[in-house]
């Protein structure tokens, strides 16, 4: 059930990120709002699959994490979450350096986490994820998405303090939560 849900969330994300064609004769045939219902019903199963799976999933050990590795992966998170929420709010310096932040910031977050975990089930997760955003990434490059311009620098404020609050909760209590392993 995980490899299945990975393969549908992964897929669907990657298909109409670099078939354009195909997302177009979708739009055109359910219109706007039923592409992005019937898209985002597909991510919904695909993640409640990989959740669902993750338990049963395979916990054979693919390599062992460097023991710098939580150190790193610390301070990448920190990063991860900060461009993350810059890809939500209205462009900064921040944003128009990373041109796409929520593109980097699912980069960072894979890359991070597979600093930290070298099981199966958890190298292909991170890696999905990181395949995806990578390729996703080339796409926007191929169709000239140039991605965000900076803005005016206070644009950055908000996304830095909500960035930096919300690694800070999910460090101390949301990962334990969501994931089921304490960080501190």
């Amino acid at each position: 059930m995980f490899l299945a849900g990975l393969i549908l969330f992964i897929g669907i994300h990657i298909l109409f990120a670099t078939a354009r064609g195909v997302r177009t004769t979708a739009i055109s045939t359910l219109g706007e709002m039923g592409y992005k219902g019937v898209y985002s019903l597909l991510s919904l199963a695909g993640l409640v699959m990989i959740i669902r799976g993750w338990p049963e999933a395979s916990t054979a050990l693919l390599y062992t994490p460097p023991v710098w590795g939580r150190t790193v992966t610390i301070i990448l998170m920190l990063a991860a979450s900060i461009a993350i929420v810059a890809a939500y709010l209205p462009a900064g310096r921040i944003a128009g350096a990373l041109k796409h932040p929520m593109v980097v910031g699912v980069k960072v977050w894979a890359f991070a986490h597979l600093l930290v975990n070298g099981e199966v089930r958890s190298v292909l997760l991170f890696g999905g994820f990181l395949l995806f955003a990578v390729v996703d990434r080339i796409a926007l490059k191929k169709r000239g998405d140039e991605g965000r311009t900076s803005g005016l620098w206070r644009n950055d404020v908000l996304p830095l303090a909500i960035g930096v609050i919300g690694f800070g909760l999910t460090y101390l209590y949301g990962h334990q939560y969501l994931a089921g392993v304490a960080l501190r």
